[in-house]
């Protein structure tokens, strides 16, 4: 490690110990003001600094994941690439390191930063870190991927970018299942499916796969085309001895919504525990908003309890969404008891403006009888 460099983190150092003291006096600053002072701050020291301020206070993957995003852009636009590694490998020390949102918060960055390759390496070191390896993390690879504008994800043919593979295996690179999936997002995602099909049938002569993320990325092609074909697919992984998982029924629910096929949208809802899968926060977001979308607010409500049970409760559109159609159906009492509870689980800021939305719809002025979702 270079002088600069030592001295830098003796600084963040001392800089984090002030952090400590101002705490016990009340002086720190908050999650939401570090936000916004790290957006306005170009200095990349200044941007580590308060960062470090409240990097132990951060309970949201998302806010912490913002908030390291614009650390890690201030130094990258410096060309202070070590410093990038240094400060985003110190995260692997933290107990949070065994948890997917966490790590794959550090694999975006590196994408951010056009680091790919540290990017993949953190990616592959998830079993020894004790950490479960989904379609959260594998998506959240094939961002960091693009963001770093990775040749093969840039290729305009799929004849190029089989070339292309042919080089790195000359050079003793390995071709895995996670290149070839990054190719066909490239080409479904700039519509050329046909040469997509061409990587796929590549990827399957060479035996390499596929795997349940490169079917998640077929079938997200298709999501909102015939549910037939979703099916088919989610069938031939089953038949392959794969295992579909919560992100392969999501988009086939979503398909059934999108071609207002609500109850068979349910259905797939209602199978997800019997199909070995548990609903995420997509889940929820998705199914409430077509229902509210079809006036089904009722059910709507219903899946939003099992939501809050699961501790997976959607966005706030989504809920501003649900608690609307309540009120106009004169459902007020669950609106009531679906509006305290969702002052419980926002954070101050959505708080602020949900209890807003509460007096516009006269919300304020009605007696729940309870104390929220049961």
């Amino acid at each position: 490690m270079s002088s600069s460099i030592t001295l830098r983190h003796a600084r963040h150092l001392s800089t984090a110990t002030a952090a400590a003291a101002a705490t016990s006096s009340n002086t720190t600053i908050s999650i939401s003001k570090a936000k916004s002072k790290l957006k306005a701050e170009h200095d990349p020291d200044k941007a580590l600094e308060i960062y470090s301020s409240v990097s132990d206070r951060y309970i949201s993957p998302l806010s912490s994941r913002y908030a390291q995003e614009y650390t890690v852009k201030r130094l990258a636009k410096s060309h202070r690439f070590s410093d990038i590694e240094s400060f985003l490998e110190s995260h692997k020390n933290s107990p949070k390191i065994t948890q997917e949102p966490f790590l794959s918060s550090i694999i975006r960055s590196y994408g951010v930063a056009g680091m790919f390759d540290h990017a993949l390496k953190i990616y592959h070191q998830m079993d020894d870190l004790g950490t479960p390896r989904s379609a959260i993390s594998f998506n959240v690879l094939l961002s960091a991927c693009v963001h770093s504008k990775q040749s093969y994800c840039e290729m305009g043919s799929p004849e190029m970018a089989m070339e292309r593979l042919k080089e790195m295996e000359e050079k003793g690179v390995e071709i895995t299942i996670v290149t070839f999936t990054t190719i066909l997002h490239s080409f479904y995602k700039k519509g050329k499916n046909d040469d997509a099909e061409k990587v796929w049938n590549e990827m399957v002569k060479r035996g390499c796969g596929p795997d349940v993320g490169a079917y998640n990325v077929k079938i997200m092609n298709i999501q909102g085309g015939n549910p037939e074909g979703v099916k088919a697919l989610i069938e031939e992984m089953n038949d392959a001895g794969l295992k579909p998982d919560t992100i392969s029924y999501n988009y086939l629910m979503t398909c059934y919504c999108k071609n207002e096929l609500m109850d068979e949208a349910q259905k797939v809802y209602e199978d997800l525990e019997r199909n070995g899968c548990n609903a995420n926060a997509a889940t929820f977001r998705t199914l409430i908003f077509y229902l509210c979308k079809k006036g089904r607010f009722e059910t709507g409500y219903k899946v939003f309890k099992e939501s809050v049970r699961v501790n997976k409760i959607p966005d706030f559109n989504t809920l501003k969404y649900l608690v609307e159609g309540l009120v106009q159906r004169s459902k007020l009492k669950d609106a009531k008891g679906m509006s305290r509870t969702v002052k419980k689980k926002f954070p101050p800021n959505l708080v602020k403006a949900w209890t807003k939305l509460e007096e516009e719809l006269g919300l304020a002025k009605v007696e729940a009888g309870d104390n929220g979702v049961q």
